[in-house]
């Protein structure tokens, strides 16, 4: 338990701020069309 409390724990937190890092940052390189919210009709 103290394993993965001191070692998995902490890489499972830096790992999702990286995901989250990486959408973000995806965002700005995408064509301004494709951010923008999908049409109803």
């Amino acid at each position: 338990m103290g394993f993965i409390r001191t070692k998995v724990l902490p890489l499972a937190i830096v790992l999702l701020f990286g995901v989250a890092f990486l959408a973000v940052s995806a965002r700005i390189w995408l064509p301004g069309d494709m951010i923008s919210p999908a049409p109803i009709n």
